[in-house]
């Protein structure tokens, strides 16, 4: 069986996201990797960053060798506009997506078992014309995926968002009984398909202080979030909740969890992000593709300085590998 073939979005030019993709491609990776972007830019940050890096052009014919620390496989995107480090442009906005779409319709066609993204810039992106709320909504459209779910994924900790891009004014007005039963069947499906969980016990956060103090602080846990999590053990789903959030998180309840599904985006994502930040990996579930991303934004200051760490896009990328392998041998 050959070593899973993984592509990589490069991400907001302008940001941190081409450094550390030539950072991660220093390392040895067990995979086949091509990365989708402008030859020029790579070319030119590498340069600026003072790293060696060999840029190895992809043509048509996908053939992708075994990562080789140093060099890096490009399929390229032409940057339709300069590019001025930690200033984003949104002439390069269609590049951006560009750079993510090719990506999924390589994964969507079988040329390619995942794809990793690095950070790209929602708002620089929203300024160029594009309307772009996140990758994983823009993957879902594209993948033609009724119901994606995000989840943040660390050796210890596992926690998927009820809603993901939404300010927080709209959160309540997202949270009903279908939802929240639609995503709890993704989480389960996912957790045990890439990660060979069998039967994974699911903690659910409420919505409100102390899950709403029967009532007293709010009723979307008895009106909306029992009901439904009561309708999925009916079914032979293993949940606990609605909990408090300020408690579900404490190692004593956390670590008897395969992982924890949080209301809004705000609620989850600091606490696993704070745990172990750097090494945190972003997973789209409920995708017909693998997808893995980082757990950190574009990072303009740190854009071309050398300051920026790889080490969640090197997790990003492993875990891809990892899921695509367990694929493979499955046939799944």
């Amino acid at each position: 069986m050959s070593d899973p073939q993984i592509v990589i979005s490069s991400g907001e030019p302008a940001g941190i996201g081409p450094d550390i993709v030539i950072r991660a491609l220093q390392h040895p990776i067990s995979g086949r990797l091509a990365v989708t972007g402008d030859p020029d830019l790579i070319r030119e940050r590498s340069a600026r960053l003072g790293i060696e890096l060999e840029i190895s052009p992809v043509d048509d014919s996908l053939s992708i060798d075994s990562h080789e620390p140093g060099r890096m496989q490009v399929i390229p995107v032409a940057l339709p506009a300069p590019v001025t480090v930690g200033k984003p442009n949104p002439d390069n906005s269609r590049y951006v997506i560009d750079c993510i779409d090719q990506a999924t319709d390589l994964c969507r066609a079988g040329c390619f078992q995942g794809m990793v993204t690095a950070p790209v810039h929602k708002g620089v992106i929203n300024d160029g014309g594009i309307r772009f709320s996140g990758h994983t909504e823009w993957i879902a459209e594209r993948t033609r995926c009724a119901q994606p779910v995000m989840m943040l994924a660390s050796d210890s900790l596992r926690v998927c968002l009820a809603t993901t891009h939404l300010p927080l004014r709209e959160v309540p007005e997202n949270i009903t009984r279908d939802g929240i039963e639609a995503v709890v069947e993704v989480m389960h499906s996912g957790i045990s398909t890439l990660y060979g969980i069998p039967a994974p016990v699911i903690g659910v956060c409420g919505l409100n202080p102390h899950a709403g103090e029967g009532g007293h602080l709010g009723t979307e846990e008895t009106a909306i979030i029992e009901p439904a999590l009561n309708h999925l053990r009916s079914k032979g789903l293993d949940l606990v909740g609605p909990l408090p959030a300020d408690t579900i998180f404490t190692r004593s309840v956390a670590s008897a969890l395969d992982g924890v599904l949080a209301m809004y985006h705000d609620q989850g994502l600091p606490v696993i992000k704070h745990s172990g930040f750097g090494t945190v990996v972003n997973v789209t579930l409920g995708l017909p593709i693998i997808r893995t991303s980082v757990d950190h934004g574009t990072a303009l200051d740190l854009a071309g300085t050398g300051a920026a760490s790889e080490t969640s896009l090197l997790s990003a990328i492993n875990l891809a590998l990892q899921f695509a392998g367990q694929t493979q041998a499955t046939g799944r």
